[in-house]
């Protein structure tokens, strides 16, 4: 979940494997804790909000060695090629990035950094942890049963359909009750931002596994950042 040096599992199965994307939100929590704090302190000594948002979103990315955005880029590079799913699954794994991968990567980078300053503006420190951790709620919500793993992946084969019913919907009502506190102004803009967030997520989700042949990797990557993309925007409405 993050390149931090944190002791895991000799080995990695499905079991171990479930265990981790069930404590996934609890890594965005954290992540989204130390997000907001960064983005206070670059304010706080003077850099502008757009830069702050920008070197938030950056750190973001290193903590994570960038997967999300590999994965990001991958999906829709592969949701670009409308060839056949193995072929799609072919350009996914190529290891390069093609031009709607790119695009994908600016345009959520710029979404999520331009919404971090919009929420620094306007004082809204707390709703950067919600933000960061939707998105890991959203990981929970793309592995519940019932979701198959694509042919030929290797994370997805591990998580897909490990998240029982229960699991999921704990965080997702954990997350919506805390988003609650996010825009003190509008309490209910939080949770429908959340539930909106979700949603999309399930519907790329759906598409995705259904265009690919099942989930992968790649898939949670994009779910994750589009996740985070959403609700930062959602949080810095009416900023």
């Amino acid at each position: 979940m993050t390149v931090l040096p944190v002791r895991g599992p000799d080995s990695v199965d499905r079991e171990a494997a479930g265990r981790a994307i069930a404590l996934a939100p609890m890594v965005g929590a954290g992540l989204g804790a130390g997000a907001a704090g960064l983005l206070w302190v670059l304010v706080w000594v003077g850099a502008g909000a757009a830069l702050a948002g920008l070197v938030v979103v950056a750190g973001l990315a290193l903590i994570t060695r960038g997967m999300h955005l590999d994965g990001l880029a991958d999906t829709m590079d592969g949701l670009g090629s409308y060839g056949s799913p193995e072929r799609a699954r072919q350009i996914m794994k190529s290891g390069g990035a093609g031009p709607f991968g790119v695009a994908a990567i600016v345009f959520a980078v710029g979404v999520q950094a331009l919404s971090f300053a919009g929420l620094a503006q306007a004082d809204r420190w707390f709703a950067v942890v919600p933000a960061v951790a939707v998105g890991r709620v959203a990981v929970v919500l793309a592995c519940r049963r019932g979701i198959d793993a694509a042919p030929e992946t290797g994370f997805g084969a591990l998580v897909a359909g490990t998240q029982r019913p229960i699991t999921v919907t704990f965080w997702a009502v954990l997350a919506v009750a805390a988003a609650t506190f996010a825009v003190p102004e509008h309490h209910w803009l939080g949770p429908l931002v959340i539930l909106v967030a979700l949603g999309i997520s399930t519907v790329l989700v759906r598409h995705t596994t259904h265009r690919f042949g099942g989930l992968s990797g790649d898939i949670l990557g994009a779910t994750l950042e589009i996740s985070v993309a959403a609700t930062a925007a959602g949080l810095s409405l009416g900023t």
